[in-house]
């Protein structure tokens, strides 16, 4: 990072609802699949729960990848 922009910390924490809601879901669909060879299909609590707590390093993640993005975007301008 070049010292211009948001931090990567700071793009995650903004998008950290987005990445936690996204996890959940996805953590809620794969227990209905899971459920096709006899596992059980998670309450959504425990999805949101779960979701909370993966969506934690899938959203730190992410955010690097934004920043990368922004830092590119901002070379290909200067």
């Amino acid at each position: 990072m070049n010292g211009d922009g948001w931090s990567r910390r700071k793009i995650a924490l903004v998008l950290y609802p987005f990445g936690a809601g996204a996890m959940a879901v996805n953590v809620f669909f794969a227990s209905l699949i899971a459920s096709w060879v006899g596992g059980p299909v998670l309450f959504t609590g425990w999805s949101l729960v779960i979701g909370a707590v993966i969506g934690v390093p899938a959203t730190y993640v992410f955010a690097g990848h934004i920043r990368t993005l922004m830092d590119g975007a901002r070379n290909d301008v200067d």
